[in-house]
């Protein structure tokens, strides 16, 4: 069995049956007939990841690692704000008619700030102190930026990640406030992973442990049935995965990634997703 995929099936588990339903509260999101998007949730999960022994990708249903790859390149190398620069369609319901979802995510990231060793973004700040100073406590990237988030089409749901090298290991943190368990889940593990294991051959480390911290960790009214219908599925061993031979974090697209023997349940219902 896929080790995300047991993490994947227990947090779910977790969230259905003992859960917290917001049904008797008041809720900003709403589905595409305009009804509230209820939920039900659970507060602080904590999942480990090692991604020196499999890629925590699930075969319980199947993750599109490309697309994956894609939007963390968007935000994190592209450091861009805007969908044009994206392939696919995800981030449509929150761009403005030049395609812009304001000042979040990538745009965040592309920031220069003075500091003592010179003008850094985010991300070249991050490869400057794990290649130079990887012993710091202080490797930290945060696009959550209270000043900007009128300006912010979305509030960021994964907003930090904090990089940590043991011996030639390197391990992160992801922060997330909000997590969407059936539409974004896996598709964050799966990205950050990525994210991780570029950043762990830009710096000359090993991969190691992906930390994913939920704050509010929720399956919607309308997707429990499809996430009933999914963990009743037969988990597959997980695929093994291949990355590129490349050390310049700005090399890296897509293509690089690719899966061998990745066996999945094809989902073929529809997804509503709230807004």
């Amino acid at each position: 069995m896929s080790r995300a995929d047991d993490i994947f099936i227990k947090n779910c588990r977790e969230i259905i049956d003992s859960g917290y339903s917001d049904e008797s509260m008041d809720v900003r999101p709403h589905w595409e007939d305009g009804a509230p998007a209820h939920t039900i949730k659970r507060f602080g999960i904590v999942n480990r990841y090692d991604l020196s022994k499999e890629f925590p990708i699930l075969t319980i249903r199947r993750t599109y690692l490309k697309s994956a790859v894609d939007e963390i390149l968007w935000i994190w190398q592209k450091k861009s704000n805007n969908i044009k620069d994206l392939h696919s369609h995800i981030w449509d319901s929150w761009a403005d008619e030049n395609g812009s979802i304001g000042k979040a995510y990538g745009y965040q990231l592309g920031i220069k700030h003075k500091y003592p060793e010179g003008e850094f973004d985010q991300v070249d700040r991050i490869i400057y102190d794990l290649k130079h100073n990887p012993a710091s406590r202080r490797i930290i990237s945060n696009i959550y930026v209270h000043q900007d988030l009128h300006e912010m089409n979305l509030y960021p749901c994964a907003y930090s990640m904090t990089f940590n090298v043991t011996g030639n290991r390197l391990n992160a943190i992801l922060n997330q406030r909000s997590q969407d368990m059936l539409a974004a889940n896996n598709w964050n593990v799966v990205q950050y992973s990525a994210l991780l294991i570029m950043m762990a051959k830009t710096c000359g480390f090993e991969p190691g442990e992906l930390v994913h911290v939920i704050a509010d960790a929720h399956i919607y009214d309308r997707h429990i049935p499809i996430i009933e219908e999914i963990i009743a599925n037969k988990p597959y061993d997980a695929p093994i995965l291949h990355v590129a031979a490349k050390h310049d974090f700005y090399d890296f697209t897509r293509d690089d990634f690719t899966l061998e023997n990745y066996r999945y349940h094809e989902l073929k219902t529809r997804i509503p997703v709230a807004i």
